[in-house]
């Protein structure tokens, strides 16, 4: 087997996604439950049986903060933002000043 036909591990499989431009996220096949992080089985019931999908990336901010680094850094903002789809995410929101990010606010995912 060469390096080139290994399978990839989930995660290097989800980087790969990302690398790519893509937010990809898991759900199960049996179920159809969707959960983020990526893992080899799903929460609650280890059912391995498991589908990578595109999510429609729309969420809404559920909580937020400013981090006000050091100067000379400008301050930036980390949320919570609950998906479309259900899971709850870390992001961050940009293109707003981060004390203008406000819970419930809509927002939509973008690779950078």
């Amino acid at each position: 087997m060469t390096e080139d036909s290994k399978p990839l591990g989930i995660d290097a499989q989800f980087q790969r996604y990302l690398d790519e431009g893509r937010f990809m996220m898991q759900r199960s096949r049996k179920s159809g439950s969707v959960f983020y992080y990526p893992r080899v089985a799903e929460p609650r019931t280890g059912d391995t049986d498991l589908d990578w999908f595109a999510p429609s990336g729309r969420g809404a901010v559920y909580s937020t903060t400013v981090v006000r680094a050091k100067p000379p850094a400008d301050p930036y903002n980390v949320a919570l933002v609950d998906l479309e789809e259900g899971p709850r995410v870390t992001s961050r929101v940009v293109g707003v000043p981060p004390s203008n990010v406000k819970i419930g606010m809509k927002v939509r995912a973008k690779i950078e």
